[in-house]
């Protein structure tokens, strides 16, 4: 599923392509998408690149190809697209439980991380978060960093040009500190939670949305206390 910038955008390179043969300028596809920065471009091309639907030649300027639109079920070309597929997680942290097929057919029985879903988390205006257990989500141990776990539901658009879309599910590895650029889940004033991408200003910490309809929340340190970053995400379709 793509939002809708994304679609509007993969549709104006397709067109430009079949036009001139030549993908249109960063300038370009800011002002046909009225945006107000070519950041905004660069992240929905990324997103894009990342589930399949253009690729980046190397070493051309310009270069971009389209792979497929989104009513096409398959790539133009499956053996170079890598298409993105948000890992699906079904199903207490430390219990271990779940089967893979053998090739006779037979199941055998492998292990994985229960992950404890502890509630909603705002992509937009905070909410709160970390509320009591409703159920739990599974998750092979390849897939995870080392590091303790939970998950939250999210509700709202804000990362939505991050590729993380209103009801779906993020996995956050418990951690009280993060790096420039990373999403995490920052409690605000000990009282409201909010899923954002970090970024220290000097002394001071913005919370930064991926929606250009949203605005970067700048706080003091002493107002902000990071609960863990963002590592996996789980989609129902």
């Amino acid at each position: 599923m793509l939002t809708r910038k994304q679609s509007e955008l993969l549709r104006f390179i397709h067109e430009r392509l079949k036009e001139t043969g030549v993908p249109p300028s960063f300038d370009e596809m800011k002002d046909a998408l009225f945006l107000r920065s070519k950041s905004g471009i660069h992240r929905l091309i990324i997103a894009l690149e990342e589930r399949g639907f253009i690729r980046r030649l190397p070493n051309r300027a310009r270069a971009l190809e389209v792979l497929r639109l989104p009513d096409s079920s398959t790539p133009a070309d499956s053996s170079r697209s890598k298409r993105f597929a948000p890992s699906v997680i079904e199903g207490t942290l430390g219990r271990v439980r779940a089967w893979v097929q053998s090739d006779s057919g037979d199941d055998l029985e492998r292990s994985t991380i229960s992950i404890p879903v502890m509630g909603r988390i705002a992509a937009g205006t905070p909410i709160a978060a970390l509320q009591n257990r409703s159920h739990t989500i599974s998750l092979p141990p390849d897939m995870l960093p080392p590091g303790d776990y939970y998950a939250l539901e999210v509700r709202g658009d804000s990362m939505i040009d991050a590729g993380i879309f209103d009801n779906d599910t993020v996995v956050i590895r418990k951690q009280d500190t993060a790096e420039t650029g990373d999403i995490v889940v920052a409690l605000i004033d000990d009282e409201e939670a909010t899923l954002k991408r970090l970024r220290r200003r000097g002394a001071s910490i913005a919370l930064e949305a991926a929606n250009p309809a949203y605005e970067t929340r700048i706080f003091g340190p002493d107002r902000v206390r990071i609960q863990g970053k963002l590592v996996n995400l789980v989609r129902k379709y």
